[in-house]
């Protein structure tokens, strides 16, 4: 690209950021998702484990998103379209994580011990969430979903109220919400991770989810809006990336160690290596609290 047509890029970034509000921030967001959710439900009634996946991340980026915006978004309509989200995520969640679980019994590393102390349940076992995904993916129910959710967004009781909020003056900025926003989170996700290296499965789950949440909107806002330097920003960005997939890949570990057969004799009651992998992830999850840590401190 030339330095004439790059100009010209920043500056319809720029103009664009600039004609940004919260909620058309928020609309493009959602509106996003909801279309990455509807490219990937044919690839997931095919069986495609990356379409599950991506599904489950449009939701939670929708959730996530929802939750960012808590003030503009929350109303009596978007409480019936979380719980049929939670319905319809459970079902992909656990295809996903049988398609995890079977991944790793087909590493090389584990594959006889998943032989011995697994046995075919896995593949079985994966089969059947697929067949309920695929079901739960044709229903009625989650084509009205899919149809409310876009109805919803571009047009929601939300929107109304945001309207005469904003005709009255009384809105904030978009990049100073964000700005405060992202600070806030990012503060309650240190917080919550002091204590991370003794943490039990549960408070690791939910400190997980929120660091989850945490990247996707740090991502999402720094499309829309300029904050933070560069540099900062890659960094914050990588340290919450790095802290979601090493917490994950440590309870996926953990699941996956878990699904020895009662009959399996003692000595297979553990994946090979296992007490290292742990460690090793833990370590690596505190690790990227830290650096997550000091890039506050800058």
């Amino acid at each position: 690209m030339t330095p004439a047509r790059q100009t010209k890029t920043r500056g319809r970034r720029a103009s664009l950021r600039a004609s940004l509000d919260c909620a058309t921030a928020f609309q493009k967001i959602a509106f996003d998702c909801v279309a990455q959710v509807k490219a990937n439900r044919d690839g997931a009634i095919a069986g495609d484990p990356e379409a599950v996946h991506q599904m489950r991340v449009a939701l939670t980026r929708l959730r996530a998103a929802v939750s960012f915006f808590a003030p503009v978004t929350v109303d009596t309509k978007w409480r019936h379209l979380k719980k049929e989200i939670a319905w319809l995520n459970a079902w992909l969640g656990a295809a996903r994580d049988s398609d995890v679980m079977v991944e790793f019994s087909r590493r090389g590393r584990y594959r006889a011990w998943a032989d011995v102390a697994i046995g075919a349940d896995l593949d079985r076992r994966r089969a059947r969430d697929h067949r309920q995904v695929v079901r739960c993916l044709r229903s009625a129910r989650t084509r009205r979903l899919t149809a409310a959710l876009s109805v919803w967004t571009k047009r929601g009781p939300w929107l109304l109220r945001w309207e005469v909020a904003a005709r009255r003056g009384d809105v904030e900025p978009l990049q100073v919400y964000c700005e405060r926003e992202l600070d806030r989170w990012r503060e309650r996700l240190i917080r919550n991770g002091r204590q991370l290296s003794t943490m039990n499965g549960a408070r690791r789950h939910r400190l997980r989810i929120r660091a989850k949440r945490f990247r996707y909107m740090l991502e999402a806002s720094t499309d829309i809006v300029a904050m933070w330097s560069r540099a900062e920003l890659r960094y914050t960005q990588s340290a919450a990336k790095r802290l979601q997939r090493t917490l994950g890949d440590l309870r996926d570990f953990k699941r996956f160690a878990g699904l020895s057969r009662s009959d399996a004799r003692q000595d297979k009651t553990r994946p090979p290596g296992y007490r290292r992998q742990r460690d090793k992830l833990r370590g690596a999850a505190v690790r990227a609290w830290r650096d997550l840590k000091r890039a506050s401190a800058r």
